[in-house]
């Protein structure tokens, strides 16, 4: 009985070092053994591993693909137009042991506030570069730009263990105090733009009904022409059969001038004319036959 009392607390204390001593590494992580605060082992590996209890602990790192959004910041391109510039970076730690020796205790928090810091130099130094414009920042350009901040931003990373994968401009924006200013250079731009556009369309306009004009005056000249050529050449002929008629029978021809006299001035139902009775212009009513 004495030798059981003694056992169980044996094997409690021996089962809680053993647990203590042993430790396990996941997949997405990376782990190091210090003791006393000195690197004793290094366990990116995953699986179970072995610690000295109570003398040596084991601190984790994120062995994933992680991101970091960086501060906006103002960079004044080689046009002195500035803009307001944030951008995000995806990064992972490349060497765990680098990584401790250059952040200590701090770990990640400590790592993001440098690698922040780093981009932001390198966006203001290659943004503010010669030859870079801020038409060049907002055009296709952008992507030779990030290239060239992600592998400035690599080489000065490397020193904190970090691999810095890929590096994104979000936002590439005009101060909030510059934007009313632009805004209005581009709304006078824009109604100069219509303003030459409505002056050309009503120039365009006027030539089109100019030449309308001229079309339809040139037109009723014409029609005119040809109809007064017409009615010449139908008054000639008229008189020409006239003449003719009157050579073959100018009897015939008096008599029937006469009933077409009657008939213009005899119209309607209260027709009234003061003649003399010998007018020669009855002689054809008062006879069946013509006068000699």
């Amino acid at each position: 009985m004495s030798k059981t009392k003694f056992l169980i607390p044996i094997l409690a204390i021996a089962g809680f070092l053993g647990l203590s001593s042993v430790f396990v590494v996941d997949e997405r992580e990376k782990a190091l053994v210090l003791q006393f605060g000195q690197i004793r082992a290094v366990k990116e590996e995953p699986g179970l591993s072995f610690k000295i209890p109570f003398i040596q602990e084991v601190v984790r790192y994120d062995d994933r693909i992680l991101s970091l959004d960086t501060d906006t910041i103002e960079v004044t391109p080689s046009d002195d137009r500035r803009l307001v510039v944030d951008a995000f970076a995806r990064f992972r730690i490349a060497d765990v042991v680098q990584f401790r020796q250059a952040v200590g205790v701090g770990g990640l928090r400590v790592a993001e506030d440098r690698l922040s810091s780093i981009l932001n130099a390198q966006i203001r130094e290659v943004l503010g570069a010669d030859q870079v414009t801020s038409d060049t920042i907002l055009s296709e350009d952008r992507r030779g730009l990030m290239r060239r901040i992600q592998a400035a931003a690599q080489r000065s990373a490397a020193g904190l263990g970090l691999d810095v994968i890929d590096v994104r401009l979000k936002q590439t924006n005009l101060p909030e105090q510059n934007l009313e200013a632009t805004f209005a250079r581009m709304r006078a731009e824009r109604e100069r733009e219509a303003t030459d556009e409505i002056a050309r369309g009503n120039e365009a306009a006027q030539r089109v009904r100019a030449l309308a004009d001229r079309t339809v005056t040139e037109t009723m000249s014409d029609a005119e022409r040809q109809a007064q050529v017409i009615r010449g050449e139908a008054d000639a002929e008229r008189n020409a059969i006239f003449a003719e008629a009157f050579g073959a029978d100018p009897e015939f021809f008096a008599f029937y001038r006469s009933l077409e006299a009657y008939e213009k001035s005899l119209k309607g139902d209260n027709s009234s004319m003061v003649m003399t009775p010998d007018s020669e212009f009855f002689d054809y009513l008062r006879s069946g036959s013509a006068p000699e």
